[in-house]
């Protein structure tokens, strides 16, 4: 079974969608499953050869907002592509104009609509939460929605890593939602990975000394991930504690985040890191992961920061909070600073260490990566959408 991925956030330099690409060709079955990733690229390319299938690139220019990445705009040229490696699946990942493109091709394969990103939260609800609804927001975002209504009915399949986020598109018409939750890759990530000595060496650049608390964030400077919102809220809550954060990233948004850091010692920026085993340690070596961000499809690594025994601090919408359990962290209203500063406070408060050994303790029990794309896979050899999770 040949699926052709049309991945349309893919990028070398790129976070969470290049994780779950470079995954899912080491989850084919050589001889079962033959996974292609066509992404926008400088050029007419195949990047990457392994036997569980390819990365091609289709020459396409740079995305404006962000020139790490590219977008697709020759339409001809991806449907001959897509003529020429005949898939029993074609997929798209985003649900901007790649889908509507892989929507008009003519080919006979089943189609899916992978829903990596959530455009409505990451935008229209950020942007105009404040001053209006969330029916209001939906009714002035009427266009948007009837293009999704548009793409259920041309694909076979609307797949969703996040049961709030498929709740929220079946509740808006949409009939071939289903809910397959992503999870960790295997081997990586694991809470005997805590080093103390790390843990001091992070605090010390937060000019902090061990018996501070150690906060974490880890994810793009891009105005969804709030993360000058965090960092305020942060150095409001060391007010009253010796908190400090580390800030792992980088993006376009680098500027605000550097003035919200400006003024305060304890927050220490940190550039991008590739290497997934220093992630890891990382991860088990702080006393929580704080996230700003409503918008996540799924959230890689609030599961990621679970599967390291580490508690997290997240917001109650959005794929972080589907990773949220009592006990092991705090929630707070989505968007709030003051609710931001209270959740750090009652973390605090109610004794970091007791989260943390809950969050060790349950840490096996987060899911693999693997069992999502052997649900997807089957699916696809079934030539349905899966029972399980169904939305």
């Amino acid at each position: 079974m040949r699926i052709v991925d049309v991945s349309a956030f893919y990028a070398p330099q790129g976070g969470g969608v290049k994780t779950y690409v470079e995954r899912k060709l080491r989850a084919a079955r050589p001889g079962r499953e033959e996974v292609i990733i066509v992404a926008p690229g400088p050029t007419n390319a195949t990047i990457v050869d392994e036997p569980g299938g390819k990365i091609i690139t289709i020459a396409s220019p740079r995305f404006p907002a962000d020139r790490r990445y590219r977008y697709f705009a020759d339409e001809p040229a991806l449907h001959t592509l897509l003529d020429t490696l005949a898939p029993d699946v074609v997929e798209a990942s985003s649900p901007w104009s790649s889908a509507a493109m892989v929507a008009r091709w003519r080919g006979s394969a089943m189609k899916s609509l992978v829903m990596h990103a959530d455009p409505l939260s990451a935008y229209a609800y950020r942007w105009f939460g404040g001053v209006a609804s969330r029916e209001q927001i939906n009714r002035g975002f009427d266009w948007y929605w009837r293009h999704l209504l548009r793409l259920d009915r041309q694909f076979d399949m609307v797949v969703c890593a996040s049961a709030s986020l498929a709740a929220r598109l079946s509740a808006g018409g949409l009939r071939k939602v289903v809910t397959n939750p992503m999870g960790v890759t295997p081997g990586i990530f694991s809470p005997r990975l805590r080093d103390p000595l790390l843990r001091g060496r992070l605090l010390s650049r937060c000019g902090l000394a061990d018996d501070a608390v150690l906060l974490l964030g880890l994810g793009r400077h891009a105005p969804e991930k709030r993360w000058p919102m965090v960092i305020k809220a942060v150095t409001a809550a060391g007010f009253n504690n010796p908190v400090g954060m580390v800030l792992v990233g980088n993006g376009n948004d680098k500027g605000k985040v550097v003035r919200a850091a400006t003024n305060n010692p304890h927050v220490h920026l940190c550039a991008p890191i590739s290497d997934r085993a220093e992630i890891a340690a990382i991860l088990a070596s702080a006393d929580a992961l704080v996230h700003g961000c409503e918008a996540e499809t799924f959230c890689l690594v609030a599961a990621e920061a679970r599967a390291s025994g580490l508690p997290i601090i997240v917001p109650d919408e959005g794929g972080a909070s589907d990773q949220f359990v009592p006990g092991q962290g705090e929630q707070y209203a989505a968007g709030s600073p003051t609710s931001l500063v209270a959740a750090i406070g009652r973390f605090i408060a109610s004794n970091p260490a007791e989260h943390r050994r809950a969050a060790t303790i349950a840490a096996p029990e987060v899911a693999c990566i693997d069992s999502h794309f052997d649900r997807l896979f089957e699916a696809y050899s079934a030539g349905r959408a899966p029972v399980l999770h169904a939305a």
